[in-house]
């Protein structure tokens, strides 16, 4: 097992990686609305909240040596449905055609205020993949 971690995205608040490659697929842990630059929660409501967690989940994908593409699953933790629509029209936004197999589960509130959080499988790039430690923070 390989961990990821990249300046691009958050910093984990706990003891875990932001991401693990094993067996040629990639495991992004759960990705916030973090702002890697300021590690503070960006403001501007549920669009800008999803907008900030897919670019932290390309982030990681792409240190890993994948990308947006190769998204095999995708959970999505929201904590009001009622933000589905808009978090649904960034996502496909972000992923175009690409349709990876996806759960959305309503949840309590997360951490910071939060109102989502997106975990990711996708398979690895042979070719992109970056020799560990080339991204760390």
């Amino acid at each position: 097992m390989r961990p990821i971690s990249t300046l691009d995205a958050p910093k984990p608040f706990g003891h875990y990686s932001q991401a693990v490659v094993h067996a040629g697929m990639v495991y992004v842990a759960g990705m916030l609305p973090i702002d890697p630059a300021s590690g503070k929660l960006v403001e501007g409501g549920i669009e800008a909240q999803a907008e900030r967690t897919m670019k932290n989940v390309e982030a990681v994908l792409e240190a890993a040596g994948s990308d947006l593409d190769r998204l095999v699953s995708v959970t999505i933790y929201v904590t009001d449905m009622s933000y589905w629509p808009k978090v649904n029209e960034i996502f496909a936004r972000f992923l175009g055609d690409h349709r990876p197999a996806r759960a959305v589960v309503p949840v309590l509130p997360l951490r910071h205020g939060a109102f989502l959080e997106i975990q990711a499988i996708a398979g690895v790039d042979p070719d992109k993949s970056r020799a560990s430690g080339e991204h760390l923070a």
